[in-house]
């Protein structure tokens, strides 16, 4: 008897409760909008402190090169909210706050070490694939709801992210790995 109470409690509290419209395509891709839009704008705010404690002049010069290309990315996203009629807003991104915050742990704990530049670029690199990700998945999002114009400049902004990963992995491999390796032996 007890269950059927509690039932009926719960079918009279849902009768109350006004309905919402399902969540739709369009809805996801503007909610992953805000989430890529604060993202990019704590990114604008990391960079120069990564270039800034790098010891590698290559890779201070590949983080100030990312830099501009992300403040130009933001503006591609305002174009974004202004096709879609709505503000240029961001919402709290958990996942590039988590990531940038390891960023933060390892110019604190590496600071002056010969891994420095190699925890950096990891860092770094793992907001390149966070952000290839994003970017891929608005992107075929955009072509599904029918918006090519942004589509293209979605696509823009991971050619860009796809051709940074690329420099880093290059700069980790040919230089940047080597050298903290090499600096570990000398002091050993």
């Amino acid at each position: 008897m007890a269950k059927r109470a509690k039932k009926r409690t719960t079918r009279k509290t849902a009768a109350r409760r006004p309905r919402q419209a399902p969540k739709m395509l369009s809805d996801l891709f503007l909610e992953t909008l805000k989430d890529i839009y604060f993202a990019e704008n704590k990114i604008i705010k990391t960079l120069p402190k990564m270039a800034k404690a790098a010891h590698s002049k290559d890779l201070a010069a590949a983080f100030n090169k990312h830099l501009r290309e992300t403040q130009g990315q933001v503006k591609r996203l305002d174009q974004i909210f202004k096709m879609l009629g709505k503000p240029a807003r961001g919402k709290p991104c958990e996942a590039i706050n988590g990531i940038t915050d390891e960023g933060a742990e390892i110019m604190k704990d590496f600071k002056n070490a010969p891994a420095l530049d190699a925890g950096l670029l990891a860092a770094a690199q793992a907001v390149e694939h966070y952000e290839i990700s994003r970017y891929g998945t608005l992107r075929t999002w955009a072509e599904e709801l029918g918006m090519p114009d942004a589509a293209r400049l979605l696509q823009a902004t991971l050619d860009e992210e796809e051709a940074t990963d690329h420099t880093l992995t290059e700069l980790a491999t040919s230089v940047i790995n080597l050298e903290a390796e090499e600096e570990y032996r000398a002091a050993a």
